[in-house]
């Protein structure tokens, strides 16, 4: 019987210390920040932006291809847009998951 027991702790700990993981993975930073549009490829989901520093993110200003999260963010942009986005490292990948023309 106490093996039980402690055999349930160790898989509630070992829950608990997943949810946190996921957390501080999911948290691993969304970094707003302004950009250019270079590049729209949508049906790759995908965008080039030439922006600046992101410090959520530790990323220097560059010119680079992010994924979108979904392809119909991509709507009504064109290459040339200043756009403000929010960007996320998800799954390994920097992904747009807000964008918006600058005004």
């Amino acid at each position: 019987m106490e093996v039980t027991i402690k055999r349930r702790m160790l898989m509630a700990s070992a829950a608990a210390a997943l949810a946190l993981t996921a957390v501080a993975v999911r948290a691993q930073g969304a970094g707003q920040a302004s950009g250019e549009v270079t590049k729209i490829d949508k049906a790759g989901s995908r965008i080039e932006l030439k922006h600046g520093e992101i410090k959520a993110l530790d990323m220097p200003p560059m010119r680079m291809v992010w994924r979108v999260r979904d392809a119909k963010m991509l709507d009504g942009l064109a290459v040339g847009d200043k756009v403000r986005f929010t960007g996320e490292k998800i799954g390994g990948q920097y992904t747009v998951t807000a964008i918006a023309k600058a005004s």
